[in-house]
């Protein structure tokens, strides 16, 4: 798959990049959805994702407090890579916050991901003291001081997006995305008006959990056991129960089917219907926890659905979500 550009903006991106949430190394409550790897693994996991052509990272303030900052920058230092050689995107987090520690908080984003730049800088959640248009003039003078490239948000409705983008472009920037949940089993964006807004915008989707949090692999139905051994919050968090397991099978019946007649496996079918499906304007953030799920991952970009398989996937999501 081509690159693709971020929303209006001049940056790149490789149709599915890599989320980092996992690389959080069990700090803070984010941290415990995903057992701690670590830094070792990470640079490997980075590695593996590089090699297979994903050329972004998407990170997070609020993932371990910083930390998935910190050791994607030491992994992405460890494998020599050039800073600005590949894009970077993390997020301002706005729980209890106004939009004053945008500015005051840029210096400890930037000193964290040290020597890389930030290319995309988020809105986490629509969660903030302050309104939305008072966070993007904050945010665009952020662009105007250099200290980030783009302004994007995430898990902001329709309208909320279309306040961000107006007040944006009164500062002359654009909105390059919104990142929002999106995933074979929860497709809420294609209802709520959200994907058709960031079409008409202009505005790139990124979909964070592409795999429902791994739901999608196929794995937990097939040892129903692992489930079990999930943290309780990922579990809760995805619905992943027994009763939800015989709801989806259908479903991954379907990606299994097509993945054996292309030789690839049910999540790089996922992700190709994920990143496909709307054209251009969706990309996709899967994370992985060891080299082999980003080797897969990266390894999607070039799988090549037939119209009629990218039908009968839609057509089996369709009736999970009706019988779910």
């Amino acid at each position: 798959m081509d690159a693709r550009q971020l929303g209006r903006t001049d940056l790149e991106l490789s149709p599915i990049g890599l989320g980092s949430w996992q690389f959080s190394q069990g700090v803070g409550m984010s941290g415990s959805f995903w057992p701690s790897i670590d830094q070792e693994t990470i640079t490997s996991v980075t590695g593996a994702a590089l090699n297979g052509g994903i050329s972004w990272f998407d990170t997070a303030e609020g993932h371990g407090r910083g930390r998935s900052e910190q050791t994607l920058a030491a992994a992405l230092s460890a494998l020599g890579v050039r800073p600005g050689s590949v894009v970077v995107a993390t997020k301002w987090w706005p729980f209890l916050r106004t939009a004053r520690s945008i500015g005051s908080t840029i210096g400890k984003r930037l000193a964290f991901l040290s020597p890389y730049p930030i290319d995309l800088y988020q809105v986490h959640q629509p969660w903030s003291f302050s309104p939305i248009p008072v966070q993007m003039r904050e945010m665009a003078q952020l662009v105007r001081a250099k200290h980030i490239r783009a302004v994007g948000v995430s898990n902001f409705s329709a309208r909320q997006m279309e306040e961000a983008h107006a007040a944006l472009a009164a500062e002359g920037i654009p909105l390059a995305s919104n990142q929002v949940r999106f995933n074979l089993l929860d497709r809420r964006i294609e209802e709520n008006g959200v994907l058709d807004t960031a079409r008409r915008l202009g505005v790139t989707v990124i979909a964070w959990s592409p795999l429902a949090q791994g739901m999608l692999t196929g794995r937990f139905h097939d040892d129903p056991g692992l489930a079990s051994r999930l943290p309780r919050s990922r579990r809760f968090m995805n619905g992943i129960t027994p009763a939800r397991l015989a709801v989806t099978a259908p479903l991954i019946g379907t990606l299994k089917a097509i993945a054996k007649a292309h030789s690839v496996t049910p999540s790089q079918v996922a992700l190709a219907w994920t990143v496909s499906f709307h054209g251009d304007v969706v990309v996709a953030i899967p994370g992985a926890s060891k080299p082999a799920q980003a080797e897969q991952s990266a390894a999607a970009m070039r799988l090549r659905l037939s119209s009629r398989e990218m039908a009968d996937i839609d057509e089996a999501s369709k009736r999970c979500a009706a019988s779910g």
